[in-house]
């Protein structure tokens, strides 16, 4: 028994990594993405090739080059920021005295907890618009179908906020980064409308297609709820979960133009709060314009005769009430 304790807190000592082993520390962490990626474009062209011998309209050649585009540009950027990642983490790694060693089995509390950090990272990203910018672009198709895994924002690493304290808790930098890649790649499966609800017990715990589908539907009911990435659980826990009782309608509240241009995509909620916020008169209604709820902040602006800004879903009238202060 004593021998367990020692063995376990002796696994909290690993020693510090010297910045120095950054490139060895890259050869271990292998890009699944990259490994994943001729994988992944595979079944996005059976799922094309099924719905176009099936007339489902599941595919608009315009959102689709753009999904394309979005997905390229981010695996660059990432591939670009890869280094400077590394840093970040290790840096933390090293600041923290509980260092973890090198472990495979401890990938599995570390997903458990960057899974929380996830859901409380999209979660945030729905509810404040300085985050829902860094995020509109996934929801921005009008259709559903396996190629919107692809729209991840080229601006996604600021929401690595969210997760510092997952590195904080001291896992090895090689686990952390793995993690994130395999949590990633779940989310690749569970957009389609292809595979209808599972057994209820696999429903239960893990966001599936049918879950995922209610995140992206524009209805009341479905607007801000099933935030989880690989479990469901969370939603269950935090009150945010919704079953799929209708089919959903995807898109957003105003749906964009420019469906192919990927700049656009992943900017364009950017240009519109800055214009918002330069036309805005005091403070208070300036931080309101940036981290408002973006639902709120389209019904002050229909109230106000503007139409620019595209949370997900439709508006609820409510929130116009709750601003009239602003005013």
């Amino acid at each position: 028994m004593l021998a367990n304790f020692f063995f376990f807190t002796s696994f909290f000592q690993a020693p510090k990594i010297e910045f120095n082993h950054i490139s060895d520390l890259e050869k271990r962490t292998p890009d699944i993405i990259i490994w994943a990626a001729p994988v992944m474009f595979f079944f996005v062209l059976l799922e094309w090739y099924i719905a176009k011998k099936q007339d489902h309209h599941l595919y608009d050649k315009k959102e689709t080059i753009g999904s394309v585009l979005v997905g390229i540009g981010n695996v660059i950027i990432n591939t670009f920021l890869k280094v400077s990642l590394f840093y970040l983490v290790i840096w933390i790694y090293n600041l923290v005295p509980w260092r973890m060693y090198f472990s495979w089995w401890s990938l599995i509390p570390c997903y458990l907890i960057f899974d929380l950090s996830s859901y409380w990272s999209h979660r945030i990203s729905h509810q404040q618009r300085f985050w829902w910018a860094t995020h509109v672009v996934h929801h921005s198709s009008e259709n559903y179908n396996l190629s919107v895994s692809f729209r991840l924002s080229w601006v996604q690493n600021l929401k690595l906020v969210f997760f510092l304290p997952v590195m904080a808790l001291g896992f090895h930098p090689v686990i952390f980064f793995i993690t994130s890649q395999v949590a990633v790649l779940f989310q690749f499966w569970v957009h389609t409308e292809y595979i209808r609800r599972l057994p209820r017990f696999i429903e239960y715990i893990f966001a599936t297609p049918s879950n995922h589908r209610v995140h992206h539907g524009s209805q009341e009911k479905y607007i801000n709820k099933n935030y989880g990435a690989t479990f469901i659980f969370w939603d269950r826990l935090f009150g945010t979960y919704q079953p799929e009782e209708e089919q959903a309608k995807y898109g957003i509240s105003t749906n964009i133009e420019h469906k192919a241009n990927p700049i656009h995509l992943n900017f364009h909620e950017y240009v519109e709060m800055w214009q918002d916020v330069k036309a805005a008169k005091g403070m208070r209604r300036k931080l309101f314009f940036i981290f408002g709820d973006p639902i709120a902040v389209a019904n002050y602006k229909k109230e106000a005769g503007k139409t620019t800004v595209k949370p997900a879903g439709i508006r609820r009238e409510k929130s116009v009430h709750q601003l009239t202060s602003l005013k």
